[in-house]
């Protein structure tokens, strides 16, 4: 197991390729060690070269509203009304510090989140 650090394209694709390689190796071996290595290298590499950016507050609600199976109607509390959820989610209208407390309890997102700013549709 010769580890080296990636640092350009070539080794990042070299690495992709050797976890390819040795990933269902027995958990123990030499080779799962060095796939858990690798994974962390690849991970550091992808955060700094292929960041990903967090999706608008609407996009997060709806994301998390799929991961758990919700419809609109099951955010009529937490918004207040069915067509003031339909004006949320279609962004005719801005959340509301209310809202965004009843949605971070509801959906278990970060308030943080919620709170960044988004652009209206028209």
């Amino acid at each position: 197991m010769e580890l080296r650090p990636i640092k350009s394209e070539t080794d990042y694709q070299k690495a992709l390729e050797r976890i390819g390689m040795i990933f269902d190796a027995p958990i123990g071996t030499s080779e799962s060690d060095e796939a858990d290595i690798l994974g962390l290298m690849v991970d550091d590499y992808e955060k700094k070269h292929y960041p990903i950016d967090s999706p608008d507050p609407i996009e997060a609600i709806k994301i998390r509203m799929e991961e758990l199976q919700l419809k609109q109607k099951d955010l009529v509390n937490e918004i207040g009304g069915k067509s003031r959820v339909s004006e949320i989610l279609n962004k005719k209208r801005k959340l509301t510090v209310e809202m965004i407390r009843n949605l971070t309890g509801k959906l278990n997102l970060s308030p943080g989140l919620l709170i960044t700013d988004y652009r209206l549709s028209r």
